[in-house]
């Protein structure tokens, strides 16, 4: 997109393909669009509206997709979390949560200087390709959820080249969609809290990520906005750098098999479930920056209880 005009890429059929025929060039994604040229121009708000939105970026096999993210990692994000643990660990009068030692850590350890290693943070795996929704379409919440809450957050999408290093091709806006009350039974259960779906997008933003984001996230209900918060992101408000939290999510030779597309969000530091809200079927999550384009919306639906049948092959 140029000057809000959004043109096709001559050529291409896909974000990916493109990412992939530009591992082979010295010059980078934006030299071969260049190369290929602009197309017609197309008319991303109607799109949009339509539902014909896709994520800013796929895998042709998404299973071969991740989607990982970090925690604690905003000032200010544990708040929330450590009021929940305390509550349910009464550590109030014993000395520091888990969550406050760990948001600790990365105040005194996330922002290494360059060359140097900083403190690992917080790490979640939130599932794969098959878990990730488009722009506008429903996020489902299963039935056996104890909450369906949004969580406004920035990601990192990553392409791992041929020699297994990650090629950063961007950032986006994203909805790391949780059960927070899960997580509030107990923090151990912070891995099945996570296991959900996502959205990304709707746009794709090069280059740098800016140190100063300021977002709005929304949740509308009936055509009326039910709750809305300021966000703010990026390292200026983080207390890990976007290097220490990618080096330390990448370290893992898993991580690094080439072909593979990444998408690792952030963090979060705003919940309306701290406000005290509960989502019903049908509210629509709206998550916008002025930095990332478009905003993303995406409304809740609640699944119907899906049969399992475990059984033996032999």
């Amino acid at each position: 997109m140029d000057n809000d005009v959004t043109r096709v890429v001559n050529g291409a059929s896909s974000v990916y393909e493109l990412a992939m025929s530009a591992l082979t060039r010295a010059d980078g994604l934006g030299a071969l669009i260049a190369e290929m040229g602009l197309g017609d121009t197309v008319d991303r708000d109607a799109i949009l509206a339509d539902g014909r939105m896709l994520a800013p970026v796929d895998h042709p096999d998404p299973a071969h997709l991740y989607v990982t993210g970090t925690g604690l990692t905003h000032l200010g994000s544990a708040a929330t979390r450590d009021a929940m643990h305390t509550a349910n660990s009464g550590q109030a009068e014993t000395g520091l949560t888990d969550t406050m030692k760990m948001f600790r850590m990365g105040l005194e350890g996330g922002k290494p200087a360059a060359g140097q290693k900083g403190v690992q943070p917080e790490w979640f795996y939130k599932g794969n390709g098959y878990s990730v929704i488009n722009p506008g379409h429903p996020i489902p919440s299963p039935s056996f959820a104890l909450d369906a809450g949004e969580e406004p957050e920035i990601a990192g999408i990553y392409l791992i080249d041929h020699e297994g290093q990650p090629r950063r091709l961007g950032f986006a806006l994203a909805n790391e969609f949780s059960d927070h009350v899960t997580e509030r039974v107990n923090y151990l259960y912070l891995a099945h809290s996570k296991l959900r779906a996502c959205a990304f997008g709707p746009e794709l933003r090069i280059g740098d990520l800016p140190a100063h984001i300021e977002g709005k996230s929304r949740i509308w209900r009936d055509g009326k906005v039910l709750w809305e918060k300021a966000f703010l992101s990026g390292e200026d408000n983080m207390s890990h750098t976007i290097a220490n939290l990618e080096y330390h999510h990448f370290k893992y030779d898993l991580f690094r098999r080439p072909g593979d597309v990444h998408v690792h969000m952030f963090g979060t530091a705003t919940l309306s479930f701290a406000d005290g809200i509960k989502t019903e079927a049908n509210d629509i999550f709206e998550i916008e920056a002025a930095q990332f384009g478009a905003a993303l919306r995406n409304p809740v639906s609640n699944e119907s209880e899906q049969p399992l049948s475990i059984g033996n092959l032999y």
